[in-house]
């Protein structure tokens, strides 16, 4: 993953437009005029999420909606017999998995579950960026639902979809990488230009998909590893810590700050995480966590 930068709003271009690619001119006027296409909620989702918010809908109801997707019907089934909500029956049905998990959380996870659509390309090595991104925002995702888990006061499906659509500001910018040939031999403009824009693309997403308000900071300062405004840890610091422990590993790994040092992760420790677990949860936690990204990459 690239080494991104807190993102500034693009009103202007971020590089002398006598210098600047071809292809990050086209990027910053489309986001500068609102132009740029941005994806659009999976439709079954989008279906789902009705359905749920219908005052008159019941789990019966409710549940003929989501099993027109058989896909998203049998992850339910998954998830409600996970460790995270296992119960002393075993879920064999729809109805019965949303009775267990309740539907805000059913409608965080479908909506996690179909968002891996939006992640697609023609061109090969853009769909190979995707593919690596949405390996990453799963990776994330999933650290975040178990530091949420450990960690009053979080939703872990919500800390999920948290985790997974913090990077969802790289997708419309790597769509319109796929008009652009040119980048498989020199894709710098393209890295410049999601570094740049990443974060403000984002916010508007969100904005789009009618998401709640605090994801825009999610998508915003992911990555501003010295973030500190507010004294209570919010889902904006379990993105950020999480990142950093995705990180690990990785080349370059020296060149993000120390765990202990962020903000963060202060104010997670302060908010009743275990400090042992948040340093070494890749160790500790390593079968929830590739349990969780397995539900979401599949």
């Amino acid at each position: 993953m690239t080494v991104h930068q807190p993102n500034r709003e693009p009103s202007v271009l971020r590089q002398d437009s006598a210098t600047a690619s071809p292809f990050y001119i086209k990027c910053s006027n489309a986001i500068v005029k609102e132009k740029l296409p941005l994806p659009t909620i999976p439709d079954a989702s989008l279906k789902i999420r009705r359905a749920i918010n219908d005052e008159k809908a019941n789990n019966i109801k409710i549940a003929r909606v989501v099993q027109t997707d058989p896909t998203i019907t049998a992850r339910l089934i998954q998830v409600s017999n996970s460790p995270f909500y296992r119960g002393r029956k075993t879920i064999e049905s729809c109805p019965e998995a949303l009775t267990r998990l309740g539907l805000k959380v059913a409608q965080n996870l479908i909506t996690s579950f179909s968002l891996k659509t939006v992640f697609k390309a023609r061109n090969r090595m853009i769909r190979n960026r995707m593919n690596e991104l949405w390996q990453h925002s799963s990776y994330v995702a999933a650290i975040c639902a178990v530091l949420a888990h450990k960690t009053p006061g979080f939703d872990p499906d919500r800390a999920m979809l948290a985790g997974l659509v913090h990077d969802i500001g790289s997708v419309p910018i790597l769509t319109l990488a796929d008009n652009f040939p040119e980048i498989n031999d020199d894709p710098s403009p393209l890295d410049r230009a999601i570094e740049d824009f990443r974060g403000h693309v984002g916010a508007l997403i969100m904005r789009k998909w009618n998401f709640p308000r605090d994801f825009e900071d999610v998508v915003r300062h992911a990555e501003d590893w010295r973030r500190n405004e507010s004294k209570t840890p919010d889902y904006t610091d379990l993105v950020i810590v999480s990142q950093l422990h995705s990180f690990v590993g990785n080349i370059g790994i020296h060149r993000y700050p120390k765990m202990d040092t962020l903000p963060a992760y202060a104010k997670l420790v302060t908010g009743k995480l275990d400090a042992d677990l948040s340093m070494n949860i890749l160790e500790t936690a390593k079968e929830e966590i590739w349990e969780i990204q397995k539900l979401l990459i599949n």
